[in-house]
C-alpha cells in the first residue's frame, strides 16, 4: 500500500496530515507576508529608475528564500530549533533567543490558523481534489489578508495566479462547473468594478482598490457565480461591523481606508465550506 492509498484509507490520518502540512506552509506563509510587499517595492523602484535612466545600485538578493530569517533587532539568524511552528514560540516564551525583544503573535497565529483550517477542509472534504484546492485556496487568502492588513495591497503575484488556478481546479467540476465558474471571475471582478465606479462618480473618492476586484473574481472562479451574492453580503457585513466597532471604540479615524480584502477572504472562507447549505436554506425560506 502506498502514502496515497494509506492516506485515502484512513480519514484521521489524512486529516492529521494535513494539519501538520498546513503548519508547517504557515511557517512559510509569515515569510512571504513579510517580504513579498518588500519585494514589490523593491521591483517598482527599480523600474522608476530605468523610466529616469538610471542605474540601480546592484543590491543583496532578497526573494522569499535569501536572506536567512532573523530577528530585526538583533539580526539573530533564526535557527531550525526556533522555526518549529507554534511550538517554539510558546518554549520561546514570545521572545527573541538573541536579544529578548518580542515576537509578534500574529506568527504563531497564522500557522495556527493555516493549520486548523487545513485540517478542517481535510475533514470537510475528504480525501480527493476538493481537498488539495481548499487547502491551497486557504493559504492565499490568509496570506492576502495579513498583506492587505499591513500595506492596503492584494498583490497580483497572488490575486491573478488564483483566478487561473480556480478555473483550472473547476475543468472538472470539483468545485462548480467550468461555465458557472467562468461567469464567476467575469462577474465577481465587474460587480466591484461597477461599484468602484458609482461610488467615484457620486462621492469623488475611490472606495477601494483594483485588487478587491482581482480577489472576487479569483473567488468566483473558484466557487462560481452563484455564490457571488453571498460572499459580498457575508464581507459586506463582517466589514461594517469591524469599520463601526474600530470607529466608535478605537477612535479610527472616517478618513482612514480599512481594507476589504480580508473581509471578502473571510466571506470566501465561509462560502467555500457552507455557501451551497447557507444558499439552499435561504432560497427554502423565500418559498415558504
Amino acid at each position: 500500500m502506498n502514502l496515497l492509498d494509506l492516506l485515502e484509507s484512513s480519514p484521521p490520518l489524512f486529516i492529521g496530515t494535513c494539519t501538520f502540512l498546513g503548519l508547517m506552509v504557515g511557517s512559510f506563509l509569515n515569510v512571504v507576508i513579510h517580504r513579498l510587499p518588500k519585494m514589490l517595492e523593491l521591483g517598482w523602484q527599480q523600474q522608476c529608475a530605468e523610466l529616469h535612466g538610471e542605474e540601480s545600485a546592484p543590491g543583496e538578493p532578497y526573494n522569499l528564500l535569501v536572506p536567512r530569517s532573523a530577528c530585526p533587532h538583533c539580526h539573530h539568524a533564526i535557527s531550525a530549533s526556533e522555526n518549529i511552528p507554534v511550538i517554539s514560540y510558546l518554549l520561546l516564551r514570545g521572545r527573541c533567543r538573541g536579544c529578548g525583544a518580542a515576537i509578534s503573535p500574529r506568527y504563531p497565529i497564522i500557522e495556527a490558523l493555516s493549520g486548523i483550517l487545513c485540517g478542517f477542509a481535510a475533514w470537510h472534504f475528504g480525501f480527493g481534489l476538493a481537498s488539495v484546492g481548499a487547502i491551497l485556496l486557504i493559504w492565499a487568502l490568509i496570506t492576502l489578508t495579513a498583506i492587505d492588513f499591513d500595506t492596503q495591497l492584494l498583490p497580483d503575484d497572488i490575486t491573478l495566479p488564483l483566478i487561473w488556478t480556480g478555473l483550472l481546479f473547476n475543468l472538472n467540476g470539483t468545485y462548480t462547473s467550468l461555465h458557472d465558474a467562468l461567469l464567476g471571475a467575469v462577474f465577481g471582478y465587474l460587480a466591484l468594478w461597477s461599484v468602484y465606479w458609482l461610488f467615484k462618480l457620486v462621492t469623488g473618492k475611490e472606495g477601494m482598490g483594483y485588487g478587491d476586484f482581482k480577489l472576487l473574481a479569483a473567488l468566483g472562479a473558484w466557487l462560481g457565480w452563484q455564490l457571488l451574492p453571498l460572499i459580498i453580503i457575508l464581507s459586506s457585513l463582517v466589514g461594517a461591523v469591524v469599520g463601526i466597532t474600530l470607529i466608535v471604540a478605537v477612535k479610527h479615524g472616517r478618513d482612514i481606508p480599512i481594507p476589504f480584502g480580508p473581509y471578502l477572504a473571510g466571506g470566501g472562507l465561509i462560502a467555500l465550506f457552507w455557501g451551497q447549505t447557507l444558499t439552499q436554506n435561504y432560497l427554502q425560506l423565500l418559498a415558504q
